[in-house]
Formats: structure tokens, sequence, C-alpha cells
């Protein structure tokens, strides 16, 4: 059996309703999927790695194919490190087109077996944006119809007691 294995990884710094639109979507058409918080050594997120893995663990513990991990590095090794054959990538609009299609060239190119897929996103989350969430957040502003709710009370508490909102 050709099992069909999808890596969606990101900064997921926090995860929005966006990207959990693609997460269920991508459950209910692959065999396994891994959703990967990619560190990025040269950027300091809002949140910690361990907080997202936190969070999206919480909101993919309804996908039973759904696994939460942690890497750094290339996509394209990870992809090949996990088996995975898909790619999946959101796109919002032409802004994301662009950028997306170079990348899925190189990481075509770094790893033939894989193949990225573009799935636009659900109506209502087309402007949702981790920037955006981070910044209406800060703002003290509601946030409610962009993140789940135990994401959305993540945030408050670090915008508003626990955190300096650059962790």
């Amino acid at each position: 059996m050709n099992r069909t294995i999808c890596l969606y990884a990101g900064s997921f710094d926090p995860v929005t309703n966006g990207h959990l639109s693609l997460i269920r979507r991508a459950a209910e058409r692959f065999d396994r999927v891994f959703v990967a918080v990619m560190r990025n050594p040269a950027k300091q997120g809002a949140f910690p790695v361990g907080e997202r893995l936190r969070m999206l663990a919480e909101v993919c513990a309804p996908f039973e194919n759904v696994r939460v991990l942690a890497a750094e590095g290339l996509t394209a090794a990870l992809a090949a490190q996990l088996n995975a054959n898909v790619l999946l990538r959101g796109l919002r609009g032409m802004q994301d087109l662009e950028p997306e299609l170079m990348m899925a060239r190189v990481n075509r190119r770094l790893n033939p077996a894989l193949e990225t897929l573009f799935l636009p996103p659900e109506e209502g989350c087309e402007s949702v944006s981790s920037t955006l969430v981070r910044e209406l957040a800060s703002l003290g502003a509601d946030i409610s119809a962009f993140v789940p709710p135990q994401v959305r009370d993540a945030i408050i508490y670090h915008y508003t007691k626990g955190g300096t909102g650059n962790g």
C-alpha cells in the first residue's frame, strides 16, 4: 500500500483558524499528517517553540492521524526524513503565490519525491495571519474570530499577564 504522508510546516506563531482549517482538511485527505513548527535561529518568535507546540497539540488532538513536532533546517530534508510525499501550503491570495511557487520549485529540486499542494483558505480565513493576530492581541483587540478558543486564552495571557510579547 502506498501511503500518502503530508507535511505542513510553518512557524505557527501562533496557530490561527486558517492554519487549523488546513490541518483539518489535510487530516481528512491524507493517511498521516505531520505539522512541524519550524525553528528559525535568525528570528525570535512572539511565542517560544514549546508554547507553539503545546497550542498546536491541543487544537490537533481531535485528529488521530496528525502528529505535531518541532524541527529546524530545510523543509525538503524534513519531508524526506518523515517519508512525506506531499508538502501542504496555504495561499491566502496573490501576495502569497509567487514566493510559495518559488519555494515549491526549490523543494522539488531538493526532494524530487515531494509534491507541493496549495490550498486556498476557507471562507472567513482569507485575511487571517499570525502577524495580524499578534498585532491585534498586543493592542487588546478581540481575536476570537481568528483563533481557536484555547489558543485565544493563551494569547491573551501572554499579552496581558504572563508574557512580554517577544518570547
